[in-house]
C-alpha cells in the first residue's frame, strides 16, 4: 500500500506536500509582486482573454481599412491605365 501511494505521489507523501507548499509560497509571492491576488487573477484571466480576441479582430479591422485606402489610389489609376493606354 505505501509503494502505490508513493507511486501517485511521485515520492513520500510528506515531501510532495512540503515541496508543493514551498513552491506554492514562492510562486505566490512573485504574483503577489506583480498584483495577483486569489480575488483578482480569474477576472485579469478573462480580461488577457478578451484582449487577446480583440487585438485579433483589431488586426483584420486594420488590414481591412488598408486595403480600402490603397483601392482609393490603386483602383483609379488601374482604369486610368485600361481605359487610356491597355491592350487592344
Amino acid at each position: 500500500m505505501s509503494s502505490a501511494i508513493q507511486r501517485l505521489f511521485g515520492g513520500s507523501p510528506l515531501l510532495v506536500l512540503f515541496k508543493l507548499l514551498f513552491l506554492s509560497l514562492v510562486i505566490g509571492a512573485i504574483m503577489a509582486g506583480f498584483g495577483f491576488t486569489p480575488t483578482t487573477l480569474p477576472s485579469r484571466i478573462a480580461a488577457a482573454a478578451r484582449s487577446l480576441w480583440n487585438l485579433g479582430f483589431g488586426a483584420l479591422r486594420n488590414a481591412g481599412a488598408y486595403i480600402l485606402t490603397g483601392a482609393m489610389v490603386v483602383v483609379p489609376i488601374w482604369l486610368l491605365m485600361r481605359f487610356m493606354g491597355g491592350k487592344r
